[in-house]
């Protein structure tokens, strides 16, 4: 016996409180731990029984006739010696105060917790169950039953004698009852009953389905999901009863309430106890498997089994086979499930142990989603559930999750975590930047490190700078680009690129990158000559960035060289910088010191030339700009170009100039120079423009110096354009020029042809018609002829249409101003009269008055008229 006990112990405690789980992906949704402390103790040396839960506390009998009362972790709150023998059944009320014990020989008892109050009684039978009233701790509810071969009831009537009474007998004995509310349900051998306590009547009775099974051995399984549904579960058949009311029409001889039967299922093992989890069903299973060893068959481990009942089937939500002690030999009457409502435990109760199974919370969750190596989602629960999990923190699963990252070789994924995971904790980020140098990944962390708030020890991002300058130029490139420049010791790292730039003299990267380093230390002249030297786009970025102005006066041509488009554009954008830059040596300080000084005459004349001063350094500027240029003329003509598109005025002591440049460089742009320009010298362009035979030039020139004749001349001759001709007489709308048109044209058919299709509206075509000598063929003169007349009636047709809008307008607003004048005129108590200023209106309404009132709203009393006679009323 001691050796069995010693081996028992051992087993115990290599046992785990955990029930053993499928080495699945899908989550248990319930956790076990077995109940300790005193009920270690106890099943030591006894055996359980019976369990009865209540919110408070829970009670638990043995085989060896003894009630312990414990708390939710399994101490000994309490001990009672009821009978030498097994105890069959514990019933407490709703309230805890009062419990119901019967037991295997005979006896029951029931007594109060915390009163005096107490029942005994012994039959002459085993009595398998006791139920007190859920409301027995008030005076009216006085009752409860038992169940041996008869269901009895028990009132406590007058003098606080108790009177029994039988409820139902001769099928065999009571071997469970439930006490819900109104409505009592026992099971027998032949079935299930439901009695109402109120009408005191059956109202149904729903047989057992397997009567092969011995009820002894496989009893029936009992539990109220509320007030009027009863879950049954007997051999492997569960049903599901809803209690309803019937209808007043239907009740005749039959009970106002009737059961019907909602669902029902099979299951594959036998079931020991049932609970409803929500609008799920918790089924604790008695399990028979053949032995591979013996091929016998032999008790398995209990399952217990969460499912979705379904009218006629139900859906496995999950299932775990149940480590408990002593399973091998224990019979499916030996496991019994109890729970409690309000937390939702469940407690599996077998002779030698006690587990208790509780819904998974959101930290078991997280365990479990640990356990399975799925970090992301548990981060993702913990973020979601940070002020309800207790267990973990969600700085630690974070860790976990970038450590597996790294041993899995995901260090770009790690990098990237460590953002959101490491937030602004510094010491941290420099653990983790020292864990990635010793991998050797520090390139995959550089991209993800803070650059504000917070910020690292210079150090960490030197140390960063050092990897990618031995190996990726590239790399460190882009990496100067984007840190800011006060995120590490500048003088280093310039240090280090000179070093490497001794080796490999002419790289490009490096050399830009040195330019950004000299920028981000203020070095702007050295940065410059650099990005000069390497041609980079970036050179006007920083001259305007940094106002280095007044580092480009000796470096126009090299600048325009580069860019001829951005650097005239920036030297015409920013003439007042550069001349401030050149000349704040020269008037800073006595502008500072004038403006200081008290307000006078002699003050305001300084200031006055200071000022005259700058605008003509403004000027002097240009003539910098151009001088530098000399050598490169067709740089000079972007540069004078822009500055004339700008400003009309500004360089106009280089238009001169500028005639040359446009007709070596820009001939395009050189007409709409001539007419732009107020400046331009028009003896000297029209001697340039004839010099290079430029016709529409000296056209213009001509034209401009009022050698109208000449100009119209050369368009006939030299470009042979009627129509241009044409044009430029309609221009001028000078009639001699006209004269000139038809003599140089009236022996050419192709330009009297011109002439007749364009002179109709500017000049009488008869006098063109009158011309043409008899004879000449010209071209199309039909067609010139017709569209003569109809430009003529075309004239005739508009004039008349005027006419009649000016006639049509005319008599609208005669209309109009006839219905403005034949409109009333207010005439009140304000108005007064024009020449003796009296009121217009008498004060006594009842005499006569006559008063004139004019158009223009000047009102008269007649009498106040100099000659009444020659007014209308």
């Amino acid at each position: 016996m001691a050796e069995a006990e010693e081996k028992e112990t051992r087993s115990n405690e290599e046992s785990t409180d955990e029930s053993e789980e499928d080495e699945s992906e899908e989550e248990p949704k319930l956790k076990y731990e077995r109940l300790s402390n005193g009920v270690t103790e106890i099943l030591q040396k006894d055996a359980a029984s019976c369990m009865t839960v209540h919110e408070k506390f829970l009670a638990l009998g043995t085989h060896y006739g003894k009630v312990y009362l414990l708390d939710v972790q399994g101490n000994i709150t309490q001990k009672f010696d009821v009978s030498p023998v097994k105890i069959n059944q514990i019933s407490l009320d709703e309230s805890g105060e009062h419990m119901g014990v019967c037991s295997e020989d005979g006896k029951v008892q029931v007594f109060g917790l915390y009163s005096a109050e107490e029942f005994h009684e012994t039959f002459d039978c085993p009595i398998k169950i006791v139920a007190v009233h859920p409301h027995f701790v008030r005076s009216h509810f006085k009752q409860f039953v038992t169940g041996g071969k008869k269901l009895l009831l028990y009132e406590r009537g007058w003098m606080n004698r108790w009177k029994p009474s039988v409820l139902h007998e001769g099928e065999g004995n009571i071997r469970n009852v439930k006490w819900r509310g109104y409505l009592i349900a026992w099971a027998n051998n032949m079935g299930v009953k439901i009695l109402d306590m109120i009408s005191k009547q059956r109202i149904t009775n729903v047989p057992r389905d397997d009567i092969s099974l011995r009820p002894d051995m496989y009893p029936c399984s009992l539990c109220w999901k509320d007030n009027l549904t009863l879950i049954i579960g007997w051999g492997n058949s569960v049903k599901i009863c809803s209690v309803k009311e019937r209808h007043a029409s239907e009740m005749r001889d039959l009970p106002n309430r009737y059961v019907e039967i909602v669902f029902q299922f099979d299951t594959e093992f036998y079931i020991s106890g049932l609970a409803p989890l929500c609008d799920q069903l918790v089924i604790l299973s008695y399990v028979k498997e053949i032995s591979e060893k013996t091929e016998v068959e032999c008790c398995a481990r209990p399952r217990l089994d969460i499912v979705q009942p379904l009218p006629e089937s139900c859906e496995e939500i999950s299932s775990d086979a149940l480590t408990v002690r002593g399973f091998q030999e224990n019979e499916c009457r030996d496991y019994h499930l109890e729970y409690s409502e309000g937390e939702s435990l469940f407690y599996i109760i077998s002779p030698r142990d006690v587990v208790v199974a509780k819904e998974r919370d959101q930290d078991d969750h997280i365990d479990w989603l640990l356990e399975k190596k799925k970090y992301e989602e548990a981060l993702m629960a913990a973020e979601i559930s940070q002020k309800t999990i207790k267990k973990h923190k969600i700085l630690d699963i974070g860790l976990a999750y970038i450590n597996h990252l790294v041993e899995k070789g995901e260090y770009d994924m790690a990098a990237r975590k460590c953002q959101k995971i490491l937030g602004r904790n510094t010491e941290l980020w420099e653990f983790e930047v020292y864990k990635f140098k010793e991998i050797g990944q520090l390139k995959a962390i550089s991209r993800y490190l803070p650059r504000r708030d917070p910020v690292l020890k210079p150090l960490i991002y030197e140390m960063v700078l050092h990897e990618f300058l031995e190996s990726d130029y590239e790399g460190f490139a882009t990496l100067i680009k984007e840190w800011p420049g006060d995120l590490y010791n500048n003088t280093i790292i310039v240090q280090a690129v000179v070093d490497h730039l001794k080796k490999d003299p002419q790289n490009r990267t490096l050399l830009r990158t040195l330019a950004e380093l000299y920028t981000y230390d203020q070095r702007y002249g050295r940065a410059l000559e650099i990005y000069l030297t390497l041609r980079h786009k970036d050179v006007f970025q920083l001259i305007h960035k940094h106002n280095l102005f007044s580092s480009i006066r000796d470096k126009i041509v090299l600048l325009m060289d580069f860019d001829s488009e951005k650097a005239v554009d920036m030297l015409l954008d920013n003439e007042d910088k550069i001349s401030v830059s050149i000349t704040s040596s020269w008037h800073a300080s006595p502008m500072l010191a004038c403006i200081t000084r008290p307000f006078s005459p002699v003050n305001v004349m300084f200031i006055t030339c200071l000022l005259i001063s700058w605008v003509l350094f403004v000027f002097f500027q240009i003539d910098r700009v151009v001088e530098e240029l000399e050598n490169r003329p067709e740089l000079q003509h972007v540069y004078l170009h822009k500055l004339f598109k700008r400003d009309h005025h500004k360089g106009q002591r280089y238009h001169e100039k500028q005639i040359s440049l446009y007709a070596e460089y820009d001939r395009p742009n050189l007409l709409p120079f001539l007419r732009d320009s107020t400046h331009c010298p028009l003896e000297k362009a029209l001697e340039i423009c004839q010099q290079r035979n430029f016709v529409e030039e000296t056209v213009y020139l001509l034209s401009r110096m009022g050698n109208s004749r000449s100009a119209l001349k050369m368009i006939m001759e030299e470009l042979q354009d009627v129509d241009k001709a044409i044009e430029f007489a309609k221009e001028q709308d000078d009639g001699e020029l006209w004269e000139d048109l038809i003599l140089y044209s009236i022996d050419k058919p192709p330009f009297i042809t011109g002439l007749l299709n364009n002179i109709g509206t500017h000049v009488d075509p008869i006098l063109l018609i009158h011309r043409i000598k008899e004879g000449m063929e010209i071209p199309n003169l039909r067609d010139s002829l017709v569209k003569i007349l109809q430009d003529y009636n075309l004239q005739i047709l508009l004039r008349e249409g005027c006419k009649k809008i000016l006639v049509a307008d005319s008599l609208s607003l005669l209309k109009k101003m006839h219905r403005t004048q034949m409109k009333g005129v207010l005439v009140d108590e304000e108005n007064i009269c024009e020449s003796c200023l009296s009121p217009i209106l008498p004060s006594d309404a009842s005499k006569s008055f006559n008063v004139v009132v004019f158009h223009c709203r000047h009102m008269f009393h007649k009498e106040c008229l100099p000659v009444s006679n020659t007014v209308r009323n």
